[in-house]
């Protein structure tokens, strides 16, 4: 807080620095702990036989049909314009330099390798993973129940449904992309069948093809699980810290999913 007039406020030493930034490292430190710590748990509960008795498996079906299905038809119409729009500025591009040749892998290169991907796990993130946190965080502070119960019934069917969000999301959306692609260069003819799936086998080699499905799989999981644990922090910080330092770990984790694609797909 800014010093009153006439007052002089002495800065900060060193020695009182260090502590404060011993204990924000050990926090921030802390934090991905119990992410990571979070995430092994539900990888044991979700192997559990009793996760999937009758109520828990009616439980997760209805949160998978709940977060998917209000949205796939919005996210694929909205999915549908933007590539018609970024497909058309790629192939008139290459025409106009004359490397036409080229148009077809760019698109499937720059579109469904990494903007689709990206944008299918935040927009995961924005209309089930974030509100879900919300909800998992009033279902963890409900009185009466044990530790197990609400990350057995509540936190492990909502995780899983937002990674099968983003995964559906994923694959529709690329699906989508390579038809509207194909359609764009050779209309309505199937005499560019032979070529265009050449061009899509090359680029979809065995290499890049694993790091393509590593890379949708990871970010699923991480714009289901860094929110799941922000919310279940709410108890050590408030909660607009917790929503805002989730949402920093997710971005972070994103950055650095979309970095290790990128090296493993081109390094």
């Amino acid at each position: 807080m800014p010093a009153r007039p006439g007052t002089y406020d002495p800065p900060m030493t060193a020695t009182a620095a260090v502590p404060n930034a011993f204990a924000a490292t050990v926090h921030w430190l802390g934090g991905w702990w119990r992410m990571v710590h979070l995430g092994a748990v539900l990888l044991v509960l979700a192997g559990s036989p009793s996760s999937y008795a009758r109520d828990n498996r009616r439980l997760l079906l209805r949160q998978l049909h709940e977060s998917t299905s209000p949205h796939l038809l919005g996210f694929t119409v909205l999915t549908t314009l933007v590539s018609l729009v970024l497909i058309r500025i790629v192939v008139v591009t290459a025409v106009s330099y004359g490397l036409s040749q080229y148009a077809l892998e760019m698109v499937v290169r720059v579109l469904v390798l990494e903007l689709i991907p990206l944008t299918a796990a935040l927009f995961a993130a924005l209309r089930c993973t974030i509100p879900h946190a919300a909800a998992m965080a009033v279902a963890w502070r409900a009185p009466g129940g044990d530790r197990a119960d609400p990350l057995r019934n509540e936190v492990l069917p909502r995780v899983a449904a937002g990674v099968f969000c983003a995964l559906m999301f994923a694959a529709v959306s690329c699906v989508v992309a390579l038809v509207l692609a194909y359609l764009s260069v050779y209309g309505f003819s199937t005499a560019g069948f032979p070529g265009y799936t050449r061009t899509v086998g090359h680029v979809f080699d065995p290499a890049i093809s694993l790091v393509f499905g590593l890379k949708i799989v990871l970010f699923g999981i991480a714009v289901a699980l860094v929110p799941a644990a922000a919310a279940l922090d709410d108890a050590r910080e408030s909660r607009a810290a917790a929503q805002l330092h989730g949402l920093v770990r997710m971005f972070a984790v994103i950055l650095l999913i979309e970095a290790a694609a990128l090296v493993g797909s081109y390094g």
